[in-house]
């Protein structure tokens, strides 16, 4: 295992992998004072430029306040304000970033809750609020037209003639993907908000300029509302409330921020604050697009409403796509394919344990069949099986003793392996065996002529292989004899890696529960039950010590050092593995981004950023070099191992982040070429 210290993905800017950096800024305000807000404004554009931020959002009516009640209708205020939004509208110039503030505007006979979007000294557009309450505490009827009430589609404002409505959508032409939405306040409450609209007509970032007033429990309610708007429309929200300065007389402010992205809640703000706040954060839009692209269901509502999208008016603009080299302002977790959260990790691993035991409880009810064969090694894997078993039994109400565990010692499995498997079995009360395949593998390999069998030590694939295809031929005919099925062990991560052996246990049987559990999630789903006390303490110290212990096929003596073979010495680190394996089938990410993603999740050392998830891998690191190699190892085998795979047995899917089955979530021919993706990488 190599660890390092310099990571390379920290001189590269995220925009060059997708991302889109946006910010949502809360200024103090100052109460029916444009020219002291829009000088608060431009401050806060300019620390979210220095940060690189290529959004920044304001909150709803923040030139003017939005508690401002009838001061609204006054000539003198609204003549600032438009003082106040030349200021900020000259700031933005050379600035690479779109700015969206909030203003009271007059057009024609009317006044509109307005947001107006700014981009390098241009005003791209001016979006009025849509749905205006007038109900609790919300009286903006008495002051404010509706969107609909425009009987215009362009206004002039500061002498320039600029569009006007709520079906603006502005794109950048220097930065794919990136299409802005806006709506205000209320307009994200309904049912049918306006950025659904636009999500639809291709928005992938919705933003959502608010002057909400903080009660108990709204903010748990704007949450849910952001991020199920995310979620429903697959795209990042920006929301951004007025805070401190609004007006207490009757209400309060928290000056609420946040960006969720795809029902996920990236960075909040600290709700409360007195001084001005920014929260930034790197919005995936190679994300987004992979998710709408996999979604077709998305282009059949697309094509219900395609008369009123295809009305949406596009508004094109030139970025200037700023250069930030530096970490990622998100979250990339080392294991994605288990929670950071302890009580998230424990819903997780619950949940996990249901599907398992269901899925092969299922089974056995369909086939009438109230037996299971399994082989134990004593390893993780067969070790999980083995519990998944057991619960499978004891929901079923039949004895342990219906899982008849045989463990099959070879040539080269060592003593502690062997006593674990039998400790395992033991103390779970399961129907124990011991089988010596050795005699039979000796046969097999005298047939085959092989040097092993005439003294030499020559331990190659045919030597490894006799052994695991004895064992699995023992198993299938154990189960023939005692009216049962063969329970399969091999997990997610070998199955990608094409680490199993063709038609042998880690890769055939009649029922596998682990097929879509990776190698990482095994480790922390025993680790779980350890800490869980969900059996007794004399498995949960067999289950400590098979964690500690090396991940090995133990089919090779150990070497004249005592050195046992290791999987990861050979093939490269799980925890690797399982992070590439996540983004590419779950996202198809490219390799090169895959690569800079896996840097900054490992490419430095901060053990209190990560917990202990699996024990101490969560506390090193893998230098840029390091991680290239071991992705490299992995595109060849995944792409030349999906024979494998096509023959996979049932199981049940596990996670969101996908399976390998071929009747599932993954179909490829097995024959395809790795170049593509090995060009990606290098490039």
């Amino acid at each position: 295992m190599t660890s390092g210290s310099v990571s390379g993905a920290r001189s590269e800017s995220p925009y060059s992998h997708g991302f889109v950096r946006v910010a949502g800024a809360v200024p103090v305000v100052a109460l029916a004072d444009p020219a002291a807000n829009a000088a608060a404004t431009i401050e806060l554009m300019r620390a979210a430029d220095r940060d690189g931020a290529g959004l920044v959002v304001f909150p709803e009516l923040g030139l003017s306040g939005y508690s401002l009640d009838d001061l609204l209708q006054q000539d003198a205020l609204l003549d600032a304000v438009l003082d106040a939004l030349a200021e900020v509208v000259a700031a933005s110039r050379g600035m690479a970033s779109v700015t969206v503030v909030g203003a009271p505007l007059v057009f024609g006979d009317g006044l509109y809750n307005c947001a107006v979007v700014i981009c390098s000294g241009q005003i791209l557009g001016v979006v009025p609020k849509s749905f205006i309450p007038n109900y609790r505490e919300f009286y903006e009827q008495r002051y404010f037209s509706a969107a609909r009430d425009a009987p215009f589609d362009t206004v002039t404002l500061l002498r320039t003639q600029v569009p006007f409505g709520s079906d603006l959508l502005f794109a950048a032409d220097d930065l794919p993907g990136f299409v802005l939405h806006v709506e205000i306040c209320e307009d994200g409450w309904m049912p049918i908000p306006p950025s659904t609209r636009g999500a639809l007509a291709g928005a992938t970032v919705l933003a959502n300029l608010s002057g909400s007033p903080v009660t108990v429990g709204k903010a748990e309610y704007r949450r849910s509302l952001c991020s199920s708007q995310s979620a429903r429309t697959m795209s990042a929200y920006v929301y951004v409330a007025a805070g401190f300065g609004e007006s207490t007389t009757d209400l309060a402010w928290d000056g609420d921020a946040m960006v969720c992205e795809n029902g996920n809640l990236l960075t909040r703000s600290e709700p409360f604050a007195m001084d001005a706040q920014i929260i930034t954060a790197d919005v995936d839009l190679d994300r987004l697009r992979q998710e709408r692209m996999r979604m077709i269901s998305l282009r059949d509502q697309i094509g219900d409403h395609a008369e009123v999208l295809k009305a949406m008016r596009h508004i094109t603009f030139h970025l200037g796509v700023p250069s930030v080299p530096g970490a990622l302002a998100r979250e990339v977790p080392r294991f994605p394919y288990v929670p950071a959260g302890a009580a998230d990790r424990d819903i997780r691993c619950r949940e996990v344990g249901h599907i398992q035991v269901q899925g092969l409880v299922g089974r056995l009810r369909a086939t009438g069949i109230e037996k299971v064969v399994i082989g134990v090694s004593g390893g993780l894997d067969s070790t999980l099986a083995l519990l998944v078993a057991v619960d499978a039994m004891d929901a079923l109400g039949l004895p342990r003793t219906n899982v008849l565990a045989y463990t099959m010692p070879g040539f080269a499995t060592g003593g502690a392996t062997l006593r674990r498997a039998h400790e395992l079995m033991d103390s779970l009360g399961v129907s124990g065996h011991e089988i010596d395949i050795r005699p039979s593998c000796e046969q097999m390999l005298a047939d085959l002529g092989h040097p092993y069998a005439h003294g030499e030590k020559v331990y190659d694939v045919t030597f490894e292989n006799v052994q695991a295809g004895e064992r699995t031929s023992h198993l299938f005919r154990l189960a023939n004899a005692n009216a049962a099925i063969v329970l399969g062990t091999g997990d997610l991560s070998e199955l990608a890696l094409g680490w199993c052996t063709y038609g042998v246990g880690d890769q055939m049987s009649h029922y596998n529960v682990n097929g879509s559990v990776p190698k990482t999630l095994i480790q922390y789903l025993i680790r779980w039950m350890i800490t869980s006390e969900r059996h007794s303490p004399r498995t949960s110290v067999v289950l400590a010590e098979i964690l500690d212990d090396v991940i090995s096929p133990e089919l090779v003596p150990a070497d004249e050092d005592g050195q046992v073979q290791s999987t990861e010495a050979t093939i490269g680190p799980y925890e690797l593995h399982d992070f590439f394996l996540y983004h590419l089938t779950r996202y198809g990410f490219r390799p090169a981004k895959i690569a800079y993603l896996a840097d900054q999740a490992w490419g430095s050392v901060d053990a209190g950023r990560w917990p202990d998830l699996i024990g101490e891998s969560a506390r090193h690191s893998y230098d840029r070099p390091t991680i290239e190699k071991w992705l490299e190892v992995f595109l060849r085998r995944f792409m030349s191992s999906q024979f494998k795979r096509s023959a996979m047995p049932n199981g049940p899917k596990i996670g969101s982040g996908g399976s390998l089955s071929p009747r599932g979530d993954w179909r490829s021919p097995s024959d395809a070429s790795v170049r593509a993706w090995l060009d990606g990488l290098r490039r």
